[in-house]
C-alpha cells in the first residue's frame, strides 16, 4: 500500500478518511451529478479492498450493506485501506431503475471510454481512478425484475485467487460462474485484480439475512487479508459449480412450491403455471438435485420467462 492514495487529484494519507466526489456529467437541467467515493485508511500499512454497491441502479441491498458499516464504523481498518463506493450508478438510483438514463448496463460497458456513452464513461471513470488503488474487491448486487436472489457468492473457479476469496467471503452459497465480456469483474481481472460478487435479495427491497451476511462477509475478508485482527466465525455453505434458470412452457399464473434456499432432488416439484380460466395445470420440477437460488417473485408470467435458478453440481 502506497503511503499516498491519488484519487481525481486529491491525496489521502495514511490514518486519513476523506470523501472524494467524481464529477462524471451534468444533468440535462444542468445540475451536476458527483460519484462519492469513502476512503478508509488506517495508519499501519496494510492491503486495499474495494467495496462497491449500487452498479445497478434499483439494487439496493449493496448500499444498505455499505451504509450500515460506515455508521458501525465496522468499515475502518486497523491495517491496510478501504476503497467505498456505495452506490455506483448515482443516476439509476435517483430514478429507482437499472440503468442509466440512455437506458444501458454500466456492468456490459468496461472498460468503457472517456467519450463514449455515459455507461462507458463511468465505467472508464472507475477503472482509471479507482481500479489501479486496490488489490481486490467486492461488488454488492440484487436480484432485479421481481427476481430475489438467494444470499450467494459468484466468481470464476478457473481463478484460484477469486475461489480463495469466496471461501472466505463463506457466504451461504458460493456458485461458479463465468467472466463475462464488457462486465466490472471480467475487466478487473484483465488488470490483475480479483473482485467477487455478492448477490442477495430482490430489486428495491431490503433483504436483512442477505444484508447481515453481506457484512459478516466482507469482515472475514478484512480479517483474511490482514486489515482486522478478528472477523465472524465461518459457517456452513454449500458450493455449486453449475446453475440454470428453469422456464414455463406456458403462459399463465405462477404459484411456486418451494422458498429460496431449498434443496430438492430432481423431478420434485418446484411450482405450478396455470391459467385464469381453470384449465390449465403445468406442473414445474426439478431439473436435477440441487438448491432454489433465484425466485421470480411476478406471478403472471409468459412462455419462456426465467421462474426458478437452480444450482447444481
Amino acid at each position: 500500500m502506497p503511503d499516498i492514495i491519488t484519487i481525481n487529484n486529491h491525496e489521502v494519507g495514511l490514518g486519513e478518511h476523506e470523501k472524494i466526489n467524481l464529477n462524471i456529467a451534468r444533468l440535462p437541467t444542468y445540475t451536476e451529478i458527483d460519484l462519492p467515493v469513502l476512503i478508509y485508511r488506517a495508519k499501519e500499512d496494510g492491503p486495499v479492498l474495494l467495496l462497491t454497491g449500487g452498479l445497478h441502479g434499483d439494487e439496493i441491498n449493496g448500499v444498505e450493506t455499505i451504509r450500515r458499516m460506515i455508521e458501525e464504523k465496522s468499515i475502518i481498518p486497523q491495517r491496510g485501506s478501504v476503497i467505498a463506493v456505495p452506490i455506483v450508478n448515482i443516476y439509476g438510483f435517483i430514478q429507482n431503475v437499472r440503468g442509466v438514463p440512455d437506458g444501458k448496463d454500466i456492468n456490459r460497458s468496461f472498460p468503457g471510454t472517456k467519450r463514449g456513452s455515459l455507461a462507458r464513461l463511468l465505467a472508464h471513470t472507475i477503472m482509471n481512478e479507482i481500479i489501479p488503488h486496490i488489490d481486490c474487491g467486492i461488488d454488492l448486487h440484487t436480484g432485479g425484475a421481481s427476481r430475489a436472489n438467494y444470499p450467494q457468492i459468484r466468481c470464476s473457479f478457473n481463478s484460484e485467487r477469486a475461489k480463495e476469496l469466496a471461501h472466505v467471503f463463506n457466504a451461504p452459497v458460493t456458485l461458479n460462474s463465468s467472466l463475462i465480456s464488457k462486465s466490472f469483474r471480467n475487466a478487473a481481472h484483465k488488470k490483475g485484480k480479483e473482485i467477487i460478487v455478492y448477490e442477495t435479495g430482490e430489486s428495491m427491497r431490503f433483504d436483512e439475512k442477505g444484508i447481515e451476511e453481506g457484512i459478516r462477509g466482507i469482515q472475514r475478508i478484512m480479517e483474511y487479508l490482514g486489515m482486522n485482527d478478528e472477523g465472524p466465525e465461518q459457517q456452513p455453505s454449500k458450493t455449486y459449480k453449475k446453475s440454470t434458470w428453469v422456464r414455463t412452457h406456458n403462459s399463465g399464473l405462477f404459484t411456486p412450491n418451494i422458498a429460496l434456499g431449498d434443496e430438492l432432488d430432481r423431478k420434485e416439484l418446484l411450482g405450478w403455471v396455470k391459467d385464469p380460466y381453470g384449465k390449465l395445470n403445468a406442473k414445474i420440477t426439478a431439473p436435477k438435485s440441487g438448491m432454489v437460488i433465484g425466485l421470480n417473485n411476478c406471478p403472471v408470467v409468459n412462455k419462456g420467462d426465467a421462474l426458478i435458478h437452480f444450482a447444481f453440481n
